[in-house]
C-alpha cells in the first residue's frame, strides 16, 4: 500500500444553517477585515454572514465579480481589488469559480509569487492570509480540496494550481444555500461531483482511505440527483447531494481525477461549455475505453449507483455505464458534442490540448494516447 497524504481543512462544518459559524471562526481569531469573493446571483446568500461579522466588530467587503468560470485575467482583477482593501481574511462563497478564485487570492495576497509561478503541483510556497470557503452548489468540492482551476486565455486551456496551502482554514457546507440553485446547474454540478468520485475510485493511484469517500459519494449522488433536479426545494435530497459533493472534494487531493477531466478541460476552455456538462458527456466514452483495465472497480461503481450485481463483473460494469447515461439524460444534460455547437474539425486540436494535462492523465487506469483521445471525442460527438 503506497504512502498517502491527506490535507483537510483546519475546521470542517457540515449542516443546515452552519454558515454563521464561519463568522464565529473569523471573530474568534480576532480578524478585522474580511474580503468576500462571490458571484452576483448568490451574493445575497452572504447577507447573514456579513451581518454576523459586522455585529462582531469586523469590516466586510463583498466582491461579486466571479460570474463565469474564471480566467487568469479575472483572478488578477480580483487580487488587485482585494489588495486595495488590505483584508486579513478571505472568504469564498459560491460555486467552484468563486471558491477557486478566493483560494488563489488568499494564497497570493502580499506574496512575491505570481499566478503563473504556481500553476502546477506543489509550486505555491506559502499562504499567510486566513481562508474560508462556503459552497452554494453541490459540485466542485473545492471547499476541501488543494486544487484551484483557472482558464489561461493565451492557451485556451484550463490550468490547475495544486498545493496543501490551498486547503482552507475553515470550510462550512450548508445545504440550505443550495436550495435556490437552478435545475440545469444542479444537474451539471452534481454530475461533476459524481465524476470526481468515479475517477478517484477507478484510478491508477486509488487508495483505501479515499475509496470510502468515493463509493459513498457515488451512492449519495446517484440516489438523490434526479430528485434535486426535479424539486430544488427537496432539502433532504439537497443535503445528501452536499454530502456527496463534499466526499468528492475529499478525493481530489490525495488521489484526484483522470482522463475524463483532462479531456473536459479543452471543451471548457475552447467552447465555454460548463465543466459538469463536459464531464458528464465524456464520462461513458472514457469508461468504455478504460473498462478492461479496471473491470472490478467499475463493477463496484455500478453497484453504488444502484445496479444489481451480476455474477460477471464486466456485465455489472456495463450496466453501470448504461445507468450513467440514463441519469445524465434524466437530468437534461446534452449527450453529444455536436449538440453544443462543437465543430467536428476541432477534435484534433482538442485532443492535442488534452494531452498537455499530464497531471491528470497519469492517473488514468489505461494510458491515453493522442489517437485514443481523438477516438473518445469522436465517440462523444
Amino acid at each position: 500500500m503506497r504512502i498517502i497524504n491527506l490535507f483537510n481543512p483546519g475546521r470542517l462544518v457540515f449542516g443546515k444553517g452552519c454558515i454563521t459559524q464561519c463568522a464565529e471562526d473569523i471573530l474568534s481569531r480576532k480578524l478585522k477585515s474580511v474580503f468576500i469573493v462571490t458571484a452576483d446571483p448568490v451574493a445575497q446568500l452572504a447577507d447573514s454572514l456579513v451581518k454576523a461579522i459586522e455585529n462582531g466588530g469586523a469590516k466586510t467587503t463583498v466582491y461579486s465579480g466571479i460570474n463565469t468560470e474564471p480566467s487568469i485575467g479575472m483572478f488578477t482583477n480580483t487580487l488587485l481589488a482585494a489588495a486595495s482593501d488590505t483584508p486579513d481574511a478571505i472568504v469564498g462563497l459560491g460555486g467552484g469559480s468563486p471558491l477557486d478564485v478566493a483560494k488563489l487570492v488568499a494564497a497570493l495576497l502580499g506574496s512575491e509569487q505570481q499566478i503563473e509561478d504556481i500553476l502546477g503541483i506543489g509550486l505555491l510556497k506559502s499562504r499567510n492570509t486566513y481562508l474560508a470557503c462556503i459552497p452554494t452548489t453541490s459540485g466542485t468540492g473545492s471547499e476541501v480540496s488543494p486544487n484551484a482551476i483557472l482558464l489561461d486565455e493565451k492557451d485556451g486551456l484550463k490550468k490547475g494550481a495544486v498545493s496543501p496551502f490551498l486547503v482552507p482554514d475553515g470550510s462550512f457546507v450548508d445545504p440550505l444555500l443550495t436550495v435556490s440553485v437552478p435545475a440545469p446547474v444542479t444537474a451539471s454540478t452534481g454530475l461533476d461531483a459524481m465524476v470526481h468520485c468515479i475517477e478517484a475510485y477507478a484510478n491508477k493511484f486509488a487508495h483505501p482511505t479515499v475509496d470510502i469517500y468515493a463509493i459513498e459519494g457515488i451512492r449519495l449522488i446517484a440516489a438523490n440527483l434526479k430528485r434535486a433536479v426535479e424539486n430544488g426545494s427537496d432539502v433532504e435530497a439537497r443535503t445528501q447531494l452536499s454530502l456527496g459533493s463534499l466526499y468528492g472534494g475529499l478525493c481530489l487531493g490525495p488521489v484526484n481525477t483522470a482522463a475524463v477531466h483532462a479531456l473536459a478541460y479543452p471543451l471548457g476552455g475552447e467552447f465555454k461549455i460548463a465543466h459538469g456538462v463536459s464531464n458528464s458527456l465524456l464520462l461513458p466514452h472514457v469508461i468504455e475505453y478504460n473498462l478492461e483495465s479496471a473491470v472490478e472497480r467499475y463493477a463496484d461503481i455500478a453497484v453504488a449507483m444502484g445496479v444489481e450485481k451480476d455474477s460477471c463483473a464486466k456485465e455489472t460494469a456495463h450496466r453501470g455505464l448504461l445507468r450513467m447515461k440514463e441519469l445524465s439524460k434524466q437530468c437534461g444534460i446534452p449527450q453529444h458534442m455536436a449538440d453544443l455547437g462543437v465543430p467536428l474539425e476541432s477534435i484534433p486540436k482538442l485532443a492535442a490540448s488534452a494531452m498537455t494535462v499530464t497531471r491528470l492523465l497519469k492517473n488514468n487506469p489505461r494510458e491515453i494516447t493522442e489517437k485514443a483521445a481523438c477516438a473518445i471525442y469522436q465517440a462523444a460527438y
